[in-house]
């Protein structure tokens, strides 16, 4: 069986019970992956790895364009 994810609301969320943020889950069974979804359709999961979460999160942090 599949142990169910832990989702982690981001700080910037606000947090509260909204349904307006950022979440994000490490699954245990790939340890380079990372999920990301939004709270108000947390059907649709975007997978990805520590690698490209932590250059998004410096660019956004810097204040920078995203590319494309």
């Amino acid at each position: 069986m599949t142990k169910p994810l832990t989702w982690q609301k981001s700080s910037f969320s606000g947090g509260g019970t909204g349904d307006s943020c950022v979440e994000l889950a490490h699954p245990t069974t790939s340890p380079t992956s990372i999920h990301l979804r939004e709270s108000d359709t947390p059907t649709t999961v975007l997978t990805t790895n520590r690698t490209a979460v932590h250059a998004l999160l410096a660019t956004l942090k810097n204040g920078n364009a995203l590319p494309g």
